[in-house]
């Protein structure tokens, strides 16, 4: 299994915000989004928020791989529907190169064992 730590932030709009959230409220999200993600790899997927700032935790099998996902969510007209949705809630980060969305995030600290 792998993790990957995602970051991206929403418009500062308290509005916009509340019904991003609604969006991802349990049983609201697309079955469609979340069936291309099972076949993709991601076993497990998290968002936290706090203020306009969101981190992302996905928990993926082996062969997962973010050129796959990407093949996978380009050739699913709900995922891109879906994307266009999002795009009007969220921003990119500062430092976000031309077009990225969600940042991988650098892992900086593991806990000693």
């Amino acid at each position: 299994m792998k993790r990957y730590c995602l970051a991206l932030d929403l418009k500062d709009d308290p509005e916009l915000i509340a019904e991003y959230e609604r969006w991802h409220a349990p049983g609201a999200g697309w079955p469609e989004v979340r069936k291309n993600d099972l076949n993709a790899g991601i076993i497990d997927l998290q968002i936290y928020r706090t203020g306009t700032r969101m981190f992302m935790i996905m928990e993926t099998d082996d062969d997962f791989s973010f050129e796959k996902k990407a093949a996978l969510d380009a050739t699913n007209p709900h995922v891109q529907e879906w994307e266009r949705l999002m795009w009007g809630y969220q921003q990119p980060l500062p430092d976000a190169k031309p077009g990225e969305k969600w940042v991988l995030m650098e892992q900086i600290f593991q806990f000693e064992k």
